[in-house]
């Protein structure tokens, strides 16, 4: 998928720009946490204790989002049997402002609806203000806790139209 100066691919999260994009996540995920600098260890233990091994066929999927030909976001989808989770959105600093995170939701679900996946569900927490804006802003919508995840504050769903391709090319 490409969106002006964006372009979205499949990537395996072991690839280096996924690794790279994966670890910032997880610096600004701690640091926000705690309101402090990341101390040293804390990235590579927050990644050992929520891998990313399953964000690939046939549990999931990992995009890559890259401006302007540079590595810049992030998003996973991990399938469930009834739904689809959605993890890892990140947009670099460097990057946001620039449509990023739409781009990455808009394949995300394209991704999802080609899968027969009809529901996203995610977990996000308070201090992710912006996360939680742009998941509004996108049509997900607040619903009562589906997990316990410690860090989970507020959980958001968006039931996805699955039209059949011949009634979306304008056929029958």
């Amino acid at each position: 998928m490409t969106t002006t100066d964006w372009t979205v691919t499949p990537t395996h999260p072991d690839h280096p720009d996924a690794v790279a994009l994966l670890e910032a996540y997880y610096e600004e995920m701690v640091r926000r946490y705690h309101g402090r600098p990341v101390r040293p260890g804390e990235v590579a233990a927050a990644m050992a204790d929520e891998p990313s091994h399953d964000l690939t066929a046939p549990t999931g999927f990992f995009l890559v989002g890259y401006r302007d030909g540079r590595p810049a976001a992030c998003a996973g989808l991990r399938l469930r049997p009834d739904w689809a989770e959605l993890t890892r959105v990140y947009v670099s600093p460097a990057h946001r402002g620039h449509g990023g995170g739409a781009v990455l939701l808009a394949a995300v679900e394209e991704r999802a609806r080609a899968a027969g996946i009809a529901r996203i569900r995610l977990d996000t927490r308070s201090d992710l203000v912006e996360a939680r804006a742009l998941y509004a802003r996108h049509g997900y919508r607040e619903i009562p806790a589906f997990n316990d995840d410690v860090y989970a504050q507020h959980w958001f769903e968006k039931v996805l139209e699955l039209t059949p391709p011949a009634a979306r090319a304008g056929i029958g």
